[in-house]
């Protein structure tokens, strides 16, 4: 845009836009992009159907479902579509047009990457920067970029795949921690879209073959995409399965566990660990800090009819009379090994948090460690591939007077993935995909975890 379109488009006044179809959705769309990257709002959140955002909740599902995909999108892509951006304006925008700088990304997201009619993208974003006394006066700019943008899409997307999308600092931290080859194939990994997983009961062949899946080393069954929600799905109402990354299924075998034995889960919610050990016929006795989340748990053992004993309390204080046989900590963390699923993450977190996290975490496994038995088991995990949340607790601890001895896992105890086993006798998975090798486990999310024994 020259400066004399530049001068025209300030004199213009704001327009009441309100009746336009797919207005809505795309103010909602960059209303939350700049809560997640500004205020760092978590994206599950803002878009939770009960209780997100109650511009979101006011949309209808079909709308909720566009803003979503809108959202995903535009943070799994964010330097890329910036990128595009800047190189068709003349200078920056200016550091409060943040609103515009959303408006401008929502666009050139449904431009390059969903399948929404690029004529339709532009015109909605020009009329919402119209209808926006913030950004009126740059509608024309709004105009000029994305047209721009649509006229160049094919020579866009050929070297988008090229603008590594993530922060900086999470490039550095990936880099020292995995080498950069690996590093960039984590990032790329974050891209794709993420399949769906399921923990299945029994017949893992039946229920592949029911979602047109297939079943995975460790017996979990893959669908690389639905077509339907999963209440949906055959066997929801009748408990014989629930969602849940393959990876996420590993920590809970650790704990070796069998009928009666006495089993903590602590920070349990949602509950898939839970589940778990409870068919396995461990008596599970479930924590976690927030009620709500407690709830959900409830919900999901009531419908896969499994029981636990269901407890809200901290972890850092929790007292119990009986130590355990086995406790797992599936501790806080910052889930930077889910960012297929989660793409705000890398937005919404800090170095400064993941250190905090680390600092959490050594301190809930130091007070699990006084809740498990001599001669029992202490499982430590966490969806974070990140070592200051993995080996560097596990080495502080170990360093502790906490009668915690490293019992190192082998292949043996997990079918599929022994190629993530370290030479610690960790267990560390990583998103990064491969190609398919039969017998192993594949582009699963990340996880770290570690086993003790208390003597």
């Amino acid at each position: 845009m020259n400066k004399a379109q530049g001068a025209r488009s300030a004199r213009r006044k704001p327009e009441i836009i309100d009746d336009k179809p797919g207005l809505d959705a795309r103010r909602v769309a960059t209303r939350l992009l700049g809560a997640v990257v500004d205020a760092r709002s978590s994206l599950d959140a803002v878009t939770d159907s009960e209780h997100g955002h109650p511009q979101y909740v006011a949309l209808d599902p079909r709308d909720r479902a566009l803003v979503r995909a809108m959202l995903v999108t535009a943070l799994r892509r964010r330097c890329g579509i910036e990128k595009a951006i800047m190189q068709r304006l003349d200078r920056p925008l200016p550091g409060n047009a943040r609103s515009l700088s959303h408006i401008l990304h929502i666009g050139a997201v449904q431009i390059l990457f969903l399948d929404v009619p690029d004529s339709a993208a532009v015109d909605l974003a020009v009329s919402q920067a119209k209808s926006d006394p913030r950004n009126s006066r740059f509608s024309a700019l709004v105009n000029g970029v994305l047209r721009n943008i649509a006229r160049r899409k094919d020579a866009i997307l050929q070297k988008i795949d090229e603008v590594v999308d993530a922060p900086e600092w999470f490039q550095t931290r990936l880099s020292e921690a995995y080498g950069a080859e690996r590093a960039a194939r984590i990032l790329a990994a974050h891209r794709l879209e993420a399949p769906v997983d399921f923990t299945v009961k029994s017949d893992p062949k039946r229920w592949a073959e029911a979602f047109g899946g297939t079943v995975l080393a460790n017996g979990s069954v893959r669908v690389d995409k639905l077509d339907t929600s999963v209440p949906e799905l055959e066997g929801f109402d009748e408990g014989e399965w629930w969602v849940q990354d393959a990876a996420a299924s590993l920590p809970a075998k650790l704990i070796g566990a069998r009928p009666g034995m006495r089993v903590l889960d602590l920070c349990a919610a949602p509950g898939g660990k839970t589940a778990q050990l409870a068919h396995y016929g461990a008596k599970v006795t479930a924590v976690d800090l927030s009620a709500s989340r407690l709830k959900r748990l409830a919900a999901n053992l009531q419908r896969l009819k499994l029981d636990a004993e269901i407890s809200k309390a901290d972890g850092l204080t929790l007292t119990v009379e009986e130590p355990f046989d086995a406790v797992l900590l599936d501790a806080p963390c910052s889930s930077n090994g889910t960012v297929r699923r989660h793409p705000d993450v890398p937005w919404t977190k800090t170095p400064e948090d993941i250190e905090k996290l680390a600092e959490l975490q050594r301190k809930l496994l130091e007070h699990a460690a006084t809740l498990v038995r001599a001669g029992g088991t202490l499982v430590f995990a966490n969806c974070s591939i990140d070592p200051l949340e993995g080996e560097a607790v596990v080495s502080q601890v170990l360093a502790s007077d906490l009668g915690l001895e490293l019992s190192t896992i082998t292949a043996s105890e997990l079918t599929g993935a022994a190629h993530f086993i370290t030479p610690e006798g960790y267990l560390r998975t990583l998103p990064d995909a491969a190609e398919a090798e039969e017998g192993k486990l594949q582009a699963v999310d990340g996880f770290f975890a570690a086993r003790f024994v208390k003597r």
